[in-house]
């Protein structure tokens, strides 16, 4: 048994030596153009990659793209124009580990770093009396969530949080919807090549170690924490919502979401559109955001 051991030992090391040394792919010229465009914040030594444009004259209101895993700020690449006729200042993050922001490892990647990071972005912009709108998708929806929680948040922005949109949330605290399945595990993979390039720039070798993965325990954890947190808030909420989501299956999560959260307005695109509508239908998705935002 030990020398089997050993011999698994020989073959193992010298192939992760090999994957630690594999060179980050080439950036196509998209994501090289997004990138040219944003800029960098430090966190604790670390550098936080975010795009902040100036859109709409004569607006002030501002809003904030929190990203989904295992992607990066680019998945609002094809509605940041379309938002930047609405709002006066467009401002999306890589979160920690993701994107062209930095992966430090071995580290605790959490939701409450994560939630840490956006305010210190919201900081280094100077918005901190500045009314927030939150867009959030996937991952970032429990960002968005443990953002909601937090006593100071509200107090901090002197109540100037005032619009939330979970996105296409994905509920792990809800049972029997196969919610713990990401787009790739699912055996309806409609959305496996919506990634493309920037999956390769985004989780590197922290998704690889597991760290980041953890959000998936953390919302096990905190289920009460950040489900509260929709349930007892008075921001207006919205949920858009693809029929083809394999994450949130049609109809058991409508259903579910509107009995736990009934004062939630909800918008459902077409039938084929899934887990990504921000990528899948970015007009049908943006005239759903700009509709409950012109509601107010």
């Amino acid at each position: 048994m030990k020398e089997w051991w050993v011999q698994v030992g020989l073959l193992v090391v010298p192939l992760l030596a090999v994957y630690l040394h594999i060179p980050p792919p080439q950036l196509s010229p998209a994501l090289r153009s997004w990138k040219s465009s944003g800029s960098f914040f430090i966190y604790k030594d670390l550098n936080i990659f975010y795009r902040d444009s100036t859109g709409a004259v004569g607006s002030s209101d501002v809003v904030v793209l929190l990203h989904g895993f295992p992607t990066s700020s680019y998945d609002w690449s094809k509605i940041w124009e379309g938002l930047t006729q609405r709002f006066h200042r467009v401002i999306a993050l890589d979160f920690l580990g993701f994107g062209f922001s930095d992966k430090p490892r071995p580290h605790g990647y959490s939701i409450f770093e994560q939630a840490t990071i956006v305010e210190g972005l919201l900081r280094h912009l100077g918005l901190r009396h500045q009314r927030i709108n939150l867009l959030s998708h996937d991952y970032g929806d429990t960002v968005a969530q443990e953002l909601l929680h937090r006593p100071g948040w509200s107090k901090f922005w002197s109540g100037s949080l005032t619009q939330l949109l979970p996105g296409l949330s994905r509920f792990p605290f809800f049972p029997g919807l196969g919610q713990f399945l990401g787009p790739t595990r699912s055996p309806r993979r409609r959305n496996t090549g919506i990634c493309g390039q920037q999956c390769g720039i985004t989780t590197g070798i922290s998704l690889w170690t597991g760290s980041i993965l953890q959000y998936i325990n953390q919302r096990k954890k905190h289920r009460e924490r950040w489900v509260g947190a929709l349930m007892s808030t008075s921001v207006p909420l919205h949920l858009i919502y693809g029929p083809l989501d394999p994450v949130n299956p049609h109809p058991e999560f409508l259903q579910l979401y509107k009995k736990v959260l009934p004062t939630s307005t909800v918008s459902v695109l077409d039938d084929h559109i899934s887990h990504y509508p921000q990528l899948e239908d970015p007009t049908g998705f943006l005239n759903a955001y700009l509709n409950f935002i012109n509601s107010f």
